[in-house]
């Protein structure tokens, strides 16, 4: 006799997101891939993420389909998603048992769920720590197979009101869409892994291509228009400039009034900035990119957008004819970068390398050659080099690193 299938239905977001009440970003992907799927799969479940049924052409109907009807929900509310938390109050209205919430340690919880159970794990960011990752799939593994085993009830509505009886799908219903499901070969979630895999082999223009199917297909994400608008730029086609305007069209989509409090928008907006300067000389677009880049360091603490704004206030300085404007903008840079070091005093003062962090021992190498100190700067240079194979970001470092010495003298 055949194994009963038995689903869980992730609900969560996905890329690159940042909680608004910590300012911390998280890779969402990471937790899926290093603590959910595996968790779930070693209790015995397949493991079918939101985004994964996006390109169905029915979302909102396999969606609720399946929040009504999956064996097991976890919902994962870190980055206070208003989507995973919207999805997670449907399945508290269908279903009594079998939902798991679970939230990265920090950030805000909804009021509404502050007295319920959740499953908290520690994010670094950039990735989830090994022992963490071990930890959290050994114990979540252990909670699924408890709560699928006893059934207890989870759910607020379930639990304060008694006696009602959830809504039922037709079983004829739900196998045609998980029939649909398990017979559709391509994923949202397997765009963007390709995607990826083309931006770090450099091939920015077929990147391009997979990252506009997927903002085509879910319109409202904002990782994936970023992800769209950097691979536009890297891919300088038809032209170098073409490109950034194209770029900017894009990522204007995120912030159309320049209001975005988003660490990432605002780095990739002053990056475009950045660029067109080099391309222009145009000094208005250099100080665009010292608005968008100084405004994602001083409110989100962000150390990307804080090392590329202190190089771009030593490039105005350079160009700079009023004296006190000069002094104000050296000046400027120098608090910056002695910030930065600040932020990342725990890598700085760390005697073992960690190598989840190579973009943040890229920043304080340069850092430490902007405040003219050769040689920490050289310490950290090496150990990105060795933490990256990757050609087009040891070219992006080299390419900041040169015109930050051209300019500080």
């Amino acid at each position: 006799m055949a194994r009963e299938q038995k689903l869980c239905f992730v609900i969560m977001g996905f890329g690159r997101k940042t909680d608004l009440s910590t300012g911390k970003t998280l890779d969402l992907d990471k937790t899926y891939k290093n603590i959910i799927k595996p968790a779930v799969e070693k209790a015995g479940f397949t493991c079918v993420r939101a985004d994964e049924i996006q390109d169905s052409g029915l979302i909102d109907k396999s969606m609720y389909a399946l929040l009504m009807q999956a064996d097991l929900v976890v919902a994962d509310i870190s980055t206070y998603n208003p989507n995973a938390i919207y999805e997670l109050g449907i399945r508290h209205g269908v279903r009594p048992f079998s939902t798991i919430i679970i939230k990265e340690q920090e950030g805000k919880i909804p009021f509404d769920l502050d007295h319920t159970r959740i499953f908290q794990y520690i994010h670094l960011g950039e990735d989830i720590g090994v022992d963490e990752a071990g930890r959290c799939q050994q114990s979540l593994s252990e909670m699924i197979e408890n709560i699928t085993k006893n059934k207890f009830i989870d759910s607020p509505l379930y639990d304060y009101i008694k006696d009602i009886e959830p809504p039922k799908l037709p079983l004829s219903e739900y196998k045609r869409i998980i029939g649909d499901l398990a017979d559709r070969e391509k994923h949202i979630f397997a765009i963007s892994e390709r995607a990826r895999h083309l931006m770090d082999e450099g091939e920015f223009l077929s990147a391009k291509s997979l990252w506009a199917k997927a903002s085509e297909t879910v319109p409202n994400e904002p990782f994936f228009v970023q992800q769209l608008a950097l691979s536009t730029y890297k891919s300088e086609h038809p032209t170098k400039l073409s490109s950034l305007i194209d770029a900017l069209g894009i990522i204007n989509t995120l912030s159309p009034d320049g209001d975005t409090n988003d660490p990432e928008t605002l780095g990739l907006t002053g990056a475009i900035y950045k660029r067109m300067w080099e391309s222009t000389s145009d000094i208005v677009q250099l100080k665009r990119a010292i608005y968008f880049y100084g405004k994602g360091f001083q409110i989100r603490r962000d150390f990307y957008n804080g090392e590329n704004y202190a190089l771009c206030l030593n490039l105005a300085a350079n160009l700079e004819k009023d004296e006190d404007e000069k002094i104000y903008n050296l000046v400027s840079a120098k608090k910056a970068r002695e910030k930065i070091l600040e932020i990342l005093s725990d890598l700085v003062t760390a005697t073992d390398v960690d190598s989840r962090y190579k973009w943040e021992y890229a920043t304080i190498s340069n850092c430490y050659y902007g405040l003219k100190n050769e040689e920490l700067g050289r310490k950290y240079e090496e150990i990105f080099m060795d933490l990256t194979k990757v050609e087009w970001e040891v070219k992006t470092f080299q390419e900041s690193k040169a015109k930050l010495l051209e300019f500080i003298g």
